[in-house]
């Protein structure tokens, strides 16, 4: 702030009467600090966002192999050891692909926030001709909201389909899987509502936070860097959301058409085939 009151002594003046009337941060220093805080809440909720997405993507998969394993342990006194061998296999397969799917994406989401945390504290460190700075945080934490009941939907469409799988073991064979398989689904669901909840709260906290500490509106050159920062972490929130959606259909979608298939060829004696050539799609 010392270079402006040499080269600017009107502005200087002008902005201090805007930060003493408007009630503002209490000058450059103050805003600096505001706008850290707030990238940092912001960056907190991106990344827990994302960790709840991974987490529901592991229950998810947890759901499928136990539903691939229970109908495995009903039939395995007809099934063939290949058999087995092969739907280990497959789930193997699939949990593998999640996890390194679900690493990938919690890496490239830290590196994003780092950078993004250093280009903030860069850009508000350099650019001194701030005297009072907007946080759209809001328009942020509602994409944020908007993602978290994008995986509400997620979910529900996951225990749709173990429910649904649960209902045809039902009509086709009733026995003490289905109050087990019925547990599962009742721990996935009210796991996955308890996340969502403390989601929702951290962001409707960040919200009433920056609603209460950003009393100011003066757009200057700083608004449009964070504007595009913020963005673009948006964006990537937006990608990972759909790369795990994309992910979680498949697995379920995979191990469900497994899961029919050894049911199905248990009456036609090919089974093995139908089955390796099952993991060959997969793989490929």
């Amino acid at each position: 702030m010392r270079r402006k009151s040499s080269s600017s002594s009107s502005g200087s003046s002008s902005g201090r009467s805007r930060s003493s009337s408007s009630g503002g941060c209490g000058g450059g220093g103050g805003v600096v600090v505001v706008v850290v805080v707030v990238e940092v809440v912001v960056v907190v909720v991106v990344v827990v966002v994302v960790v709840v997405v991974v987490v529901v993507v592991v229950v998810v998969v947890v759901v499928v192999v136990v539903i691939v394993v229970v109908v495995v342990v009903v039939v395995e006194e007809v099934v063939e050891v290949a058999v087995v061998v092969v739907v280990v296999v497959v789930v193997v397969v699939v949990v593998v692909v999640v996890v390194v799917v679900a690493v990938a994406v919690a890496v490239a989401v830290v590196v994003v926030v780092v950078v993004v945390v250093v280009v903030v504290v860069v850009v508000v460190v350099v650019v001194e001709v701030i005297e009072e700075i907007v946080v759209v945080v809001v328009v942020v934490l509602v994409v944020v909201v908007v993602v978290v009941v994008v995986e509400v939907v997620i979910v529900v469409a996951a225990a749709a389909v173990v429910v649904v799988a649960v209902v045809i073991k039902v009509v086709v064979v009733v026995e003490v899987e289905v109050v087990v398989l019925v547990i599962v689904v009742v721990v996935v669901v009210v796991v996955v509502v308890v996340v969502v909840v403390v989601v929702v709260v951290v962001v409707v906290v960040v919200v009433v936070v920056v609603e209460v500490v950003v009393d100011v509106v003066v757009v200057e050159v700083v608004v449009v860097v964070v504007v595009v920062v913020e963005v673009v972490v948006v964006v990537v929130v937006v990608v990972v959301v759909v790369v795990v959606v994309v992910v979680v259909v498949v697995v379920v979608v995979v191990v469900v058409v497994v899961v029919v298939v050894v049911e199905v060829v248990l009456v036609v004696e090919v089974k093995v085939v139908v089955i390796v050539v099952a993991v060959a799609v997969l793989v490929a």
